[in-house]
């Protein structure tokens, strides 16, 4: 499922493809999705993995509630991978992914006019597909929610 879908009729595209949970089932590590980052471009055609925590998707919904003109929206970027999209006065997009490890570039791209709504959209989906199933009841200490689906 797609959480980032960004592309263009040249090709240009990325993609932030949450594939599952990292370790489903185990208490520590169940809310934990996976994703790939798919990044392409003339120049470049790249897979890049991205563990995404349930304060990742909190951050993104704060981030594209406020997104306009000159500002700049972030995913992943403290654990490795960094997804920075900046939002330009004339309506493109400049897309930066870096991984330390491995690669940094920078993507443009001319998205539709409800991309952010979009978005919203895709978050939703997302978070009903992989629901927060583990609560922190103290510092480093868990169990598993009463909601959980079994």
């Amino acid at each position: 499922m797609d959480l980032i879908h960004l592309a263009d009729p040249d090709g240009t595209r990325c993609i932030v493809r949450v594939t599952g949970r990292s370790q489903p089932g185990v208490l520590t590590g169940h809310d934990i999705l996976h994703a790939d980052v798919l990044v392409s471009a003339s120049f470049l055609d790249a897979r890049l993995d991205l563990y995404l925590f349930q304060h990742d998707l909190d951050s993104w919904e704060q981030e594209l509630s406020n997104l306009g003109p000159g500002q700049t929206v972030s995913i992943g970027g403290d654990r490795g991978l960094s997804l920075d999209i900046h939002v330009h006065e004339d309506g493109w997009l400049s897309v930066q992914v870096s991984d330390p490890d491995r690669l940094t570039t920078a993507l443009r791209t001319r998205p539709q006019e409800d991309w952010i709504a979009e978005h919203r959209g895709r978050l939703e989906q997302v978070r009903l597909t992989w629901p927060r199933e583990v609560i922190e009841t103290a510092p480093g200490a868990y169990e598993w929610s009463p909601n959980r689906k079994r």
